[in-house]
Formats: C-alpha cells, sequence, structure tokens
C-alpha cells in the first residue's frame, strides 16, 4: 500500500507494514511444544505429534524428511537421534501441522461469534524521531468484524498480497482520514 511513509527510517522512525504485524499477531496465537527439539522430549513430542496422522506424514514430506520407515521406528524408540538437519526439518514440518491444525480454532476464537476482535494498533515508534517531524499517532482501539477467516487462510497460505489487501480493508473501515498514519505500525495487539 502506498502511504506517507515512503521511507519509514528517513527520520529514525521505526515500524512494520500493517499486514506484517497482523501476521505476526496471528502467529503468536499459535502455541505448541515448548522444549526444544534439541532435548531427548522435544523431539519425541514433535515425532509422536507427527506420527498419529496421515498429515504428519505429509507435513513431515513438505519439510523433505524422506526416511525408511526402519529409520523412523529407530527414532521413535529413541534408538537413534536423528542428524542436525533431520531435527531441524521435523521441527519446521511440527510447526507446519501445528499451525493447519489450529487455523479452525483461530477463526473461532477471532471471529467472536460474529463480535469480532478489539484491535489495539500502535503507530509507528517515533521515540527516535526530532520533535519537528513527530506526527501525531495515538494508539488506536478498533473492532475488527468479517475479515477473520481470510485473514487466517492468507496468514496459514503465507499470502503476502491477500494481507496487505485486508490490512487495507481494516484501514478503510475504522481508520477514515487517518489511514495512511496507520499503514505502517509498531506494533497490533488482541486478547482473543
Amino acid at each position: 500500500m502506498a502511504s506517507r511513509w515512503m521511507i519509514l527510517g528517513h527520520y529514525q522512525a521505526r515500524g512494520q507494514e500493517g499486514w506484517e504485524a497482523l501476521a505476526q499477531g496471528i502467529e503468536d496465537m499459535v502455541t505448541g511444544i515448548s522444549s526444544s527439539v534439541e532435548t531427548e522430549r522435544g523431539l519425541a513430542a514433535r515425532l509422536r505429534y507427527l506420527t498419529t496422522s496421515d498429515a504428519g506424514y505429509e507435513a513431515m514430506d513438505r519439510a523433505g524428511i524422506h526416511v525408511t520407515p526402519k529409520t523412523l521406528m529407530a527414532w521413535l524408540a529413541e534408538e537413534v537421534t536423528p542428524n542436525r538437519a533431520n531435527r531441524a526439518r521435523l521441527d519446521a514440518a511440527y510447526w507446519d501441522l501445528r499451525r493447519q491444525n489450529v487455523a479452525a480454532d483461530l477463526k473461532r476464537r477471532l471471529n467472536n461469534d460474529g463480535r469480532g476482535t478489539r484491535l489495539e494498533v500502535n503507530g509507528v515508534d517515533q521515540s527516535a524521531v526530532e520533535r519537528r517531524h513527530q506526527r501525531d499517532l495515538p494508539p488506536r482501539s478498533v473492532n475488527v468484524r468479517g475479515i477473520w477467516d481470510r485473514a487466517v487462510d492468507a496468514w496459514l497460505a503465507e499470502d503476502e498480497h491477500e494481507l496487505d489487501a485486508i490490512w487495507d480493508e481494516i484501514l478503510v473501515n475504522h481508520f477514515g482520514s487517518d489511514r495512511d498514519k496507520y499503514s505502517k505500525v509498531s506494533s497490533i495487539g488482541w486478547s482473543a
């Protein structure tokens, strides 16, 4: 989206595109195994999660894990530890599957039975900008409805263009003439 923030850091302002903050907010809602894949516990938990469904095997395939059934059984029995590259692939496969599995719950939580979700939008960080170049960018709180299914689908597909279009829609519908000021933000927060 074109905006008056042509060169964001010109006067030392810091922030990111609104759609990036939106995608990061959705990503932050995805929880999972907290133990690292480098620990026995974390590795075992990921292997169990990935090997209990066809979708898990598909996620491993997408992540580039191509081992024999014998090797996979040895991993599951903790007789053999996957090499570092395969542990990284297992971790990527785990988070890929986790995102797929929680998407429906994310939509339900964000749609909130049609009531939507209240967003707290913080304009770019101007703490390092000289006073004479600063803009008035108070935090804004808006209730957003009707976009969450599309937003989660776009996040899942890593579709930057659709996320940008959704952020533009939020700006047009909720920010009026201030929409240019919030095309880039320091953060977006919500409780869902």
